[in-house]
């Protein structure tokens, strides 16, 4: 009787919500901008060891270093796809196939869950371009005989 609050058009509280995209539907998953090899042609081995300690909660990189959450990752690149022995990879993993090629390693590292739906990987992926070719650069030369850069298409 002391206090009448003024009778609301609708019940609730009104609350503002951005605009879909035009599509209508969710956006779609970050994509590295520049092919690989162009990437790779000014990577830095050193930024790419500086970078990677990101993944040290997880990862071992010295040959026939432990499988800790995530495999070893001596040897990777070129490494068919869910294979390091001693590492139970998900289903998703196991059933992707293939090899880490410079490309793939590339759009996994972009992001993870959007390259290998299904996957136990909880990294949200690295976004900068430099940053991603320095890490792949970097796991290049984890091996017994690294490979060579791949050179990039003439234009």
């Amino acid at each position: 009787a002391i206090f009448t609050p003024p009778k609301l058009e609708k019940p609730g509280f009104n609350i503002e919500v951005p605009e879909t995209p035009a599509a209508g539907g969710p956006a779609a998953p970050a994509e590295p901008s520049k092919p690989i090899e162009e990437l790779l042609a000014n990577a830095s081995v050193e930024k790419g060891a500086n970078a990677a300690k990101k993944c040290i909660s997880c990862h071992t990189f010295e040959k026939g270093g432990a499988n800790k959450v995530g495999p070893n990752l001596y040897g990777v690149v070129e490494r068919d796809k869910g294979s390091h022995a001693g590492f139970n990879y998900s289903g998703a993993m196991k059933g992707k196939g293939g090899k880490w090629t410079f490309d793939d390693l590339n759009h996994f590292l972009t992001n993870p869950k959007a390259f290998v739906a299904g996957t136990s990987m909880s990294f949200a992926g690295l976004s900068k371009d430099s940053e991603r070719a320095d890490v792949i650069d970097y796991l290049r030369t984890l091996a017994d005989s690294p490979l060579p850069l791949p050179k990039a298409a003439a234009k």
